[in-house]
């Protein structure tokens, strides 16, 4: 019954700006960690950064300095905001979430992820 639906995604020209917002929804009783990874292509999912239930942040190096991971623990959303984005940051992006749901059992979850795509 637990969700994490994705949006924000879209086409932009190298140098612009996106937002991707995750929200989760369901029986949830606790969110704790939250974090972003993306799927280019040919390549394995990786990650790009990540977010306790305190606000402490990780980034992959190929992020750090463009990307800030934020999240609202009131909407139990997380967000990403990427800027001065390169055609290489063109993936799928993924949520994930780690979820104590109501019963109570702890799980990770994942968003259906959502296109970014940087080009010319």
């Amino acid at each position: 019954q637990v969700q994490l639906v994705e949006s924000g995604g879209g086409l932009v020209q190298p140098g612009g700006s996106l937002r991707l917002s995750c929200a989760a929804s369901g029986r949830i009783f606790r969110v704790n960690a939250m974090g972003w990874y993306r799927q280019a292509p040919g390549k394995q999912r990786e990650l790009v950064a990540t977010i306790t239930s305190d606000g402490l942040t990780n980034y992959a190096d190929s992020v750090k300095g463009r990307f800030t991971i934020s999240r609202d623990n009131v909407k139990n959303t997380v967000y990403l905001q990427m800027n001065s984005l390169k055609p290489e940051d063109t993936a799928v992006y993924y949520c994930n979430a780690d979820i104590i749901d109501v019963t109570p059992r702890r799980l990770g979850y994942w968003g259906q992820g959502t296109q970014v795509t940087v080009s010319s």
